[in-house]
This record gives structure tokens, sequence and C-alpha cells, in this order.
């Protein structure tokens, strides 16, 4: 069997939410030992978040919380208590970093701040993600899904120009964010491997996706006015999303595409030497798209990817959740795979979003909540019985 990239690192999960879990999600996949740390009673929030297994609410079956929380171990604890703040320090003692999410300044207020940690651990890596950051005067601002895009900017780029801006689908800057944190704390590790030094990282779930909207953020450096083109793509036309019979597709034609467009679509006037050059083409949208628009609607979006990429034109038809489940290419590539839960049974979850051909990762169920109290308390902190079953009772585990 392969050995695991990240075996031998041992985690703390101390987040909630999207963009933490998500972090610990991977870190756990490739091999590392990550214990989710949640409230005794109560865990994660998510876990009372749908959609749910068979639409019944239960904090064992809400999809998101099954799906952020794949591979780790799970345990509760109170960090409200001094015996739960103990605790965790003799966690932390034991463990190569710590992922949390608690906005700026709690931890310290609990005596659990990074100088803390280190001064019982000084090899640990702590990473923080939080919507600001730990400094900056909006460091105390609370921010969700929708806020994070609109100020990254991500909100103004999208949606038509002449219309309000729009929200993308999804959770997109919560997971950019989980990405980021994952990225950095990695980084973080490699240095406590060569260096033998712990460090703290401040992961601002904001910055994370203004440094995902490149060109849009560098042109007002470059005295451009960045506006939303909606469906339109700003390297030319047409780069944007056409109706078809049956849904939606994406067109692309560079310059070099451009007679193969016109085979493609069977409509000779698309060669008109005024539609050669891309970059005054634009001049020519409303032509253009009549003469597409009936061959476009003569065919489902499938006929029309597979046609066009058989004469390399970069066209993709826009694809349904439904459709994303059966694609082809990602059953072909094994990408979804089959998780057994105690209550769910066997699910389909997503796999992992990159492969190591050496040290591949590994999907497996997310932890019930305090399923893994007696293996951490009692096996790696060797509490006796007597001491768990007290710190039950009183709420701390």
């Amino acid at each position: 069997m392969h050995h695991a990239a990240l075996a031998g690192y041992r985690i703390l999960d101390l987040t909630e939410g999207i963009a933490g879990p998500y972090c610990t999600k991977l870190m756990a996949g490739f091999g590392a030992e990550v214990i989710k740390i949640e409230r005794p009673g109560q865990g994660d929030p998510t876990r009372r978040l749908g959609p749910f297994f068979h639409d019944d609410p239960h904090p064992e079956k809400s999809g998101l919380f099954l799906y952020l929380n794949t591979g780790k171990k799970g345990i509760t604890l109170s960090l409200a208590s001094a015996a739960g703040q103990r605790l965790l320090l003799d966690l932390v003692r034991q463990a190569d970093a710590v992922i949390e999410s608690f906005p700026p300044g709690e931890l310290q207020e609990r005596g659990l701040a990074y100088p803390a940690l280190a001064e019982v651990n000084p090899r640990l890596v702590m990473t923080s993600i939080t919507p600001f950051g730990q400094t900056g005067p909006y460091r105390d601002y609370r921010a969700s899904e929708i806020i994070l895009g609109a100020l990254s900017g991500l909100l103004y780029i999208t949606g038509e120009p002449d219309r309000a801006p729009l929200k993308t689908g999804g959770a997109i800057n919560q997971y950019a964010a989980g990405q980021t944190a994952y990225v950095a704390t990695l980084a973080a590790l490699v240095h406590q491997t060569v260096a033998g030094e712990g460090q703290y990282v401040d992961v601002a779930m904001v910055e994370a996706n203004v440094d995902n909207l490149e060109n849009w953020v560098m042109g007002p450096y470059q005295g451009k006015k960045m506006l939303r083109l909606g469906k339109r793509h700003q390297a030319g036309y047409p780069s944007e999303v056409y109706p078809c019979k049956d849904g939606y597709v994406a067109v692309n034609a560079s310059p070099a595409d451009w007679s193969a467009l016109a085979e493609l679509m069977e409509e000779p006037r698309l060669n008109d030497p005024r539609y050669a050059d891309r970059a005054t083409r634009s001049q020519y949208r409303d032509e253009i798209d009549a003469l597409m628009q009936p061959w476009l609607a003569a065919h489902t979006k499938v006929e029309i990817y597979h046609a066009a990429q058989a004469r390399r034109l970069a066209f993709g038809y826009v694809a349904t959740t439904e459709d994303v489940v059966r694609a082809p290419q990602l059953a072909a590539r094994d990408f979804f795979v089959t998780v057994d839960h105690p209550a769910t049974g066997e699910v389909r979850y997503p796999g992992l979003p990159f492969r190591l051909s050496e040290t591949p990762g590994e999907v497996r169920r997310a932890p019930l909540l305090g399923e893994h109290n007696p293996e951490i308390y009692g096996q790696l902190l060797q509490l006796p019985h007597e001491t768990l079953a007290r710190l039950r009772n009183q709420g701390v585990i």
C-alpha cells in the first residue's frame, strides 16, 4: 500500500463553517491525522444545515458536514471551561498544527492564542482563517459568502453590465479560502520539518479571493476601468454562452479557429473577411450571432460539444449538476467515490481535487459527534475512564 503524503502529521481542527473544514478535509484526505474538535452536544453548526440525506434533518446526515469532514477523527471539547482549555493544551503538545476559525481575539481571551500554544509546543504551526485577517480596520467585522464576494470584487464583475451585480453559485469564496489555508499550512509544515520551528499563519478570506481576480484587480493600476461583461469574455468575441436545443453551450473561437467554426456550423457566410480579425470582430456581433443561432438551436449541447472538439474548437456545454455526476470524463477517472457511513449507508462523494502518483489520497467517512473521544482522550492522553466520565458529566467533553 502506498504511504500517504501527510502520514505522521497530527492536526487539531478547531474550525467551523466551510473554509476551515475544507482545508483540514484535504489534509485528512492525504493522510494526516486530523482531530476535529466540536462543542459537546452541539457540534459544528454545519451539522444542522442541509441538504440532508433522505431529507431527514439529523445532525449526522447533513450532506455539507459529511462532505467537509471526510477522513477526520471527531472529539468533543468545551473551550469555555478551564478544564477544557487544559485538555486542549495537552493535545497541542502532541500536535504538528492547529487550524482555527474563531473571531480575532477570542482565543486570546481564553489564553489559547498562538504565543500560549507555542509556549507548550515551539514547533507548532497555527493557522487562523477569518474573513479579514487578524489586523486592519475590518478585522472584527463579520462576513458570509455573499459579503466575501462583495468585498473581494467578485460580485462586481459577475452579471450583465447594465444590471445589478450577481452572487456566484455555491460557496466559491469560502472554498477558495480553504484551499489557500491548505497551501499556506503545508508551506509552514515544510519549514517546520526543515528548520524545526513553528510559526503563525494568518489567512484572510477576502484576500484569498482578491488574489483570484488576476487582471480585474491589476486593471485599475494601469488606469483601466474594469466593467462586468456578463456572459461575454474580455479576451474577445465570440467567447460566451449561447442557448441551444436543450440548454446552453460555451462558444470560444480564436482567430485560427474561425474557418473551422464556419465549417462546423455549415455556414459559409461566417467566412466573411470582416469577421477574420478577432480584435474587431465584436463590431459585427449581432450579424454573427444571427448566423450562428440557427445551427446552435438545431443541435443539443452534447452534440455541439463533441462536434466542435472534433475540430479542435474549445467549446463546452453548460453542465447541470445532474450532468456533472454522470460525466463520462469524471467516471473514467473514478472521481466520485462511494463512502459508507453509519447514519446514511453508502453514498457517492466527490473525490479529492488532485492526484499524486506515489502517495494517492483517500476519502473516508466523516466522524460521528464525539466518536473518537475514547481513543483520543483515553489512548493518546491516557486519561482513566473515571476522569472521562467526570469530564463528560461536567459538559467538558
